[in-house]
């Protein structure tokens, strides 16, 4: 209110001052162009020139309002189409985080055809018909997005990657990642589908190539990349050896030479030593397991291969007891060792030792395969009630991951 009242009174004050300033000296304008002259007092010309300035201003207006109401009305001008592409790309977006995918498809095709930048539309568009099953509406989307933004060629075609390999078609991810990497040696996310794609498919020779490259550009973390490294290391070991066990004859060689592929750090790994020493067991060569098992052991002790250690037989079963028991003075509580020196015992056929270390293992840790060792000693002894109670006890334990179902309820005799 008081700024309204002052604004009133400046405005008053104003008047005022121009009446007086009229009434003193009306002043004199004459304006002359060949035979055209205007003639007036210096307010008149000054209150002439006002009313024009407001004219054009108040006509600019109307023809300001009357462009953006026709803008409005108008369906097909360009402010509505902006406004229907913002929209689609919106609801596209929003279809396809939610897993409409007929929607999303419809939408986001709509913003892709309106936009100059369309990529992210198409790709979200060509993923929304791919879970459709609709491959060759997919890859139309993709084709228009390299026609609308040829330089964006690698973006879509990881993207084309991707979907062949949920689709399946490893085969065609493969040949679309390596035209790739040919352009692109060293981009991290080609060698990563490319890895995905080769263990995907089971091809761990071909993992195993793109190691040393995953490791240079760094692709995978510290811990990610050892792990994949002993996975695909397991696999080639496997492999080798059911090759090794073709046409009905046992070869060793296609496994050794598979194992000295391995570098020497490697051929230390506590898990690459149990898979090797493993194979070698399958194939029928138990001793050659024991002696690597035992150099292994010798290294850095490890739990997994004492295990193993106490399933293959060696060339001198007395021996490999007494290494096995020079272990237990820096393992005393390990019930893994000692399941392994009752199980060497047993091969030894010093049976009372055998349920000593048996038993010394349950006492540490309740083992199913302690449970069934020590129970099928126990029945060759003729203890058969301890032996049933111990059988009863490893089943439990190996059942404890299965669903609490009913059973029926136990026939007395």
């Amino acid at each position: 209110m008081r700024r309204a009242l002052l604004i009133l009174l400046l405005l008053v004050a104003l008047a005022v001052l121009i009446g007086l300033a009229v009434v003193e000296d009306p002043g004199y304008v004459l304006i002359a162009y060949k035979n055209f002259r205007y003639e007036s007092s210096l307010w008149a010309a000054v209150t002439v020139i006002a009313v024009l300035a407001l004219a054009v201003y108040l006509v600019r207006l109307l023809l300001s309002l009357v462009l953006v109401s026709g803008g409005v009305v108008n369906p097909w001008s360009r402010r509505n189409r902006q406004r229907r592409v913002q929209l689609a790309s919106e609801q596209g977006l929003l279809d396809l985080a939610e897993g409409r995918w007929a929607r999303a498809v419809r939408h986001l095709q709509r913003a892709a055809d309106g936009e100059r930048q369309p990529l992210i539309y198409y790709l979200g568009a060509a993923r929304a018909a791919n879970e459709l099953g609709e491959y060759e509406q997919s890859d139309g989307f993709l084709e228009k997005a390299l026609e609308r933004q040829p330089h964006a060629e690698l973006a879509i075609a990881l993207a084309h990657a991707e979907l062949q390999q949920a689709r399946g078609q490893t085969e065609a991810a493969l040949e679309t990642l390596q035209v790739m990497r040919d352009r692109h040696p060293h981009h991290r996310q080609v060698l990563k589908h490319l890895q995905q794609v080769h263990q995907q498919r089971g091809d761990w020779p071909a993992v195993i190539a793109l190691l040393p490259d995953l490791r240079k550009d760094k692709v995978l973390g510290d811990a990610e990349l050892t792990a994949l490294e002993q996975q695909a290391w397991s696999a080639r070991l496997a492999s080798a050896a059911n090759d090794g066990l073709n046409d009905g004859e046992i070869a060793l060689q296609p496994l050794t030479q598979a194992w000295q592929h391995l570098s020497k750090s490697q051929r230390g790994e506590p898990q690459l030593v149990a898979v090797y020493a493993e194979q070698l067991r399958v194939l029928g060569a138990p001793e050659e397991a024991e002696e690597v098992l035992r150099a292994a052991i010798a290294r850095q002790y490890d739990s997994r291969l004492v295990e193993l250690y106490g399933l293959v037989r060696g060339r001198d079963v007395a021996k490999q007891l007494q290494t096995a028991e020079g272990w237990l003075k820096a393992n005393p509580t390990d019930p893994v060792l000692l399941l392994c020196l009752g199980r060497l015992c047993l091969q030894n056929h010093l049976w009372g030792k055998a349920r000593e270390y048996f038993e010394s293992s349950l006492s540490f840790a309740r083992h199913p395969q302690a449970c069934a060792e020590l129970a099928r000693l126990l029945a060759q002894l003729g203890e058969v009630q301890r032996s049933n109670e111990l059988f009863q006890e490893g089943l439990s334990l190996l059942d404890q991951r299965l669903p609490n179902l009913p059973l029926p309820k136990t026939v007395s005799a």
